[in-house]
C-alpha cells in the first residue's frame, strides 16, 4: 500500500466568533479584518515544514492541493509549494513522490502554464512526480475563477487534451480550441517522466468520473463529502469495481485512492485530550464551515453526480459542528491510539480494494509540534502495518513513478482521442 501526506495549509488562527460572525471559511471571510500577517506567515513556513518531516519519516509521497480565497487552505497554486518540496527533498537525498492533488482544469484558464509547470517540477524532481486533475469545486472554479458551471466539465475536457498532447507531442503544434487557443505549443521542459508523469482524477462518487477514469486508465481518489466511509465509499468504489468488471478491465487496487483524516495518539483516550479542540476548529470554522452552494451548483455537476451527492448523508442544517467524539463516531475522521488507527484503515483497505491511501495529519489550528508528533506517531506505529497490503500487486503499480518503482503510464493516459469527462 502507497501513503502519502497531504498538507492543507489553514490559517490556524482565527477567532473563536468566526462562525457566528461569518457564514462561510470561503469566498467572502474578510482578510483584513481575520489575519495577522506575521502568524500566515509562520502558517506557511510551517505548513513545508510539516511536508518535509513527513518525506523524512518515510511517506511514499507529499502532497497538496489547489483552494483559492480560502481560510481553510490558503493555496490557490499549489505547483509554488511543490516546487519548493521537490527541491528540498532531492536536496536531502530523499526520493519521495511529489503529488500535486492537483490543478483544477475545470477553472483553468492558462492550460499550457499547467502543463509547463507541472513539467518543471517533475524535471527538478528527477521524475517523482505525480499529477491530479480535479475538475474544481464550484467556488472556486465558478465563483472565484468565473467559469460558468455549464462549462466546467467541457473546459476540463479541452485542457486535459491539450496538457496531454503539450507533454507528449514532439514537435510544436497549434491550439484552436473552444476555450483557448495557441499559434503554436511547445513548452520547454517536457516532463522528466515518458511518456508523462502518472495521472490521476480526484471526485466525489460521480459514475461518470469513475468510468472516465477506468477508461483512460487514470487513478481515482475518492472524496467522501462529511460521511462515513462505510457508508458514503462502498457503494462508490463496489460500483467502480463492477464497473471494471463489466469493462474487462483489471481491478488493480493500485487505481483507487482515498482521503481520510487521521489523528493518532498513544491511547484512544489521549488521542481526544490532544486533537479535539484543532479538529472541532476545523470543523467549525474551517473545512466544515462551506456551505452547499459553494461546492455545487446547477450545471456544473452531471445528473449521475447530483445523484450520488445527495445520497450522502448531510448534517441538517443550522445546528453546530459536530464535537469530536460525534466526528469520530460518525466516520468523519480515524482517530485513536495506533491499533485503533491502523485496524480501521486497514479494513477500509480491503473493503474498498485500495492501494492509496491519502493521508491529511495536521488538521485546523494544530501546531507544528503536535502536528510533528501525529506524524510521527502513524509512521512509526500504523504505517508499518499497512505497506504490506497489497503488495503482490507491487509490480504492476502504473499509478506511480517509475524512479519510485512504478511502471510507466499506459498509453491509455496519453491517448487524445481516448474518453472524455463528460
Amino acid at each position: 500500500m502507497k501513503l502519502t501526506y497531504i498538507q492543507q495549509i489553514p490559517y490556524r488562527h482565527l477567532r473563536d466568533d468566526f462562525a457566528a460572525l461569518h457564514s462561510e471559511s470561503v469566498v467572502t471571510n474578510p482578510f483584513y479584518e481575520l489575519v495577522d500577517r506575521d502568524l500566515l506567515h509562520a502558517d506557511l513556513r510551517d505548513a513545508l515544514y510539516e511536508s518535509m518531516h513527513a518525506a523524512r519519516a518515510g511517506f511514499d509521497a507529499v502532497g497538496l492541493q489547489e483552494h483559492g480565497s480560502s481560510s481553510y487552505d490558503i493555496n490557490p497554486n499549489p505547483d509554488l509549494g511543490a516546487a519548493a518540496l521537490a527541491y528540498a527533498t532531492e536536496a536531502e537525498g530523499l526520493r519521495v513522490g511529489i503529488y500535486l492533488l492537483g490543478r483544477s482544469l475545470g477553472k483553468s484558464r492558462e492550460p499550457v502554464r499547467v502543463a509547463e509547470e507541472l513539467a518543471w517540477i517533475d524535471s527538478i524532481s528527477g521524475g517523482r512526480l505525480l499529477a491530479g486533475f480535479p475538475v474544481g469545486l464550484a467556488y472556486d472554479a465558478n465563483v472565484n475563477a468565473g467559469v460558468p458551471p455549464i462549462e466546467t466539465r467541457g473546459r476540463y475536457d479541452e485542457n486535459f487534451e491539450l496538457i496531454l498532447r503539450a507533454w507528449t507531442e514532439r514537435e510544436p503544434f497549434a491550439w484552436n480550441g473552444r476555450y483557448s487557443q495557441s499559434m503554436g505549443v511547445n513548452i520547454w521542459p517536457r516532463p522528466y517522466q515518458s511518456p508523462h508523469p502518472p495521472i490521476s482524477i480526484t471526485g466525489i462518487g460521480n459514475p461518470a468520473t469513475t468510468r472516465f477514469a477506468l477508461e483512460r486508465d487514470l487513478g481515482f481518489n475518492l472524496v467522501t463529502l462529511g460521511s462515513d466511509p462505510k457508508i458514503g465509499a462502498a457503494p462508490i468504489f463496489d460500483s467502480m469495481w463492477s464497473m471494471a468488471s463489466e469493462m474487462g478491465i483489471d481491478a488493480n487496487p493500485y487505481r483507487a485512492a482515498m482521503a481520510v483524516t487521521v489523528l493518532v495518539g498513544e491511547t484512544d483516550e489521549d488521542a481526544e485530550k490532544l486533537y479535539s479542540k484543532h479538529l472541532e476548529y476545523h470543523l467549525s470554522r474551517g473545512l466544515g464551515h462551506i456551505p452547499m452552494n459553494r461546492l455545487a451548483l446547477p450545471g456544473g455537476i452531471s445528473p449521475q453526480g447530483l445523484k450520488v451527492l445527495l445520497a450522502q448523508p448531510a448534517p441538517p442544517a443550522n445546528l453546530p459542528a459536530p464535537s469530536y467524539a460525534e466526528a469520530v463516531r460518525s466516520g468523519l475522521v480515524v482517530a485513536g491510539s495506533p491499533a485503533t488507527v491502523r485496524e480501521t484503515l486497514a479494513d477500509y483497505a480491503r473493503s474498498f480494494r485500495i492501494g492509496q491511501l491519502l493521508v491529511f495529519l495536521q488538521v485546523g489550528s494544530m501546531p507544528i509540534e503536535l502536528t510533528k508528533h501525529n506524524i510521527d506517531l502513524f509512521a512509526s506505529e500504523v504505517a508499518p502495518h499497512l505497506r504490506p497490503l497489497w503488495s503482490e500487486y507491487d509490480d504492476d503499480n502504473r499509478w506511480w513513478p517509475v524512479a519510485l518503482g512504478g511502471q510507466p503510464a499506459s498509453n491509455k493516459q496519453a491517448d487524445t482521442t481516448g474518453a472524455r469527462l463528460k
